[in-house]
């Protein structure tokens, strides 16, 4: 067995149940009957958890660290689809039918990952019907999350998606002084642009007096109204 991979029956990793948002509404006992059926699985930076055309036959969580999805075009280029943070999932087509999946999945930072295969994940939302309740909500809010990225990549030019992104960190993150959730890189793919107009981009925001960079990470909103008005 790859020695990644262990049971999460100690108080130390209790949280690998109890923090996500579909599981942590449950009651201590009903807490334990997950811990017997859930995986816990430690990945390296740039480790793959899948790849695309895998058989989908889990649900994956993020416990630690970051993971990102994204799929590859036919010419190679990465598109990056989310990024997930403690309590995210991913692969929850498992939920319903074996599949195979369209993305690759891949640990940003060093993460652990809570596993849990289909068989078991279905006799859990059977005996406990308000985390398929969670589950649901959570569909609900990708779906949302998917309008609202597509309509704004068809409707609003790089520069306002760019103002748009860091407008919403700052409201996120309730600072001026905002860290970014990604690299630049990942950051170009998730606006559907380059990393080259990026760069761009924030160096026109900074010469205006709207933003100041610091590092690679950390950007400062110096005028917001300036900003938006870009």
């Amino acid at each position: 067995m790859d020695n990644r991979f262990c049971s999460i029956h100690g108080g130390a990793s209790r949280s690998c149940v109890s923090s996500v948002p579909i599981f942590n509404h449950l009651e201590a006992e009903q807490l334990q009957d997950v811990m017997q059926v859930v995986k816990s699985v430690t990945y390296k930076r740039g480790e793959i958890l899948f790849h695309a055309g895998d058989e989908s036959d889990s649900l994956y969580i993020v416990n630690q660290g970051h993971v990102k999805i994204y799929r590859l075009s036919d010419l190679g280029r990465e598109q990056l689809v989310r990024l997930l943070y403690p309590g995210d999932f991913t692969g929850e087509l498992a939920l319903f039918k074996a599949t195979v999946l369209e993305n690759f999945a891949e640990a940003v930072e060093d993460s652990q990952i809570c596993v849990i295969k289909r068989d078991d994940l279905q006799q859990l939302l059977l005996k406990y019907p308000s985390i398929s309740i969670k589950v649901l909500n959570e569909f609900a809010n990708r779906l949302a999350n998917s309008e609202k990225q597509t309509a704004s990549f068809v409707s609003e030019k790089v520069e306002t998606r760019i103002a748009l992104f860091l407008q919403e960190q700052s409201k996120k993150q309730a600072t001026k002084t905002i860290e970014l959730p990604m690299s630049k890189k990942n950051l170009a793919s998730y606006l559907g642009t380059t990393p080259e107009t990026l760069s761009r981009r924030l160096s026109d925001f900074e010469a205006s007096g709207a933003i100041k960079q610091n590092g690679q990470r950390n950007i400062t909103i110096k005028d917001e109204a300036q900003l938006m008005q870009i």
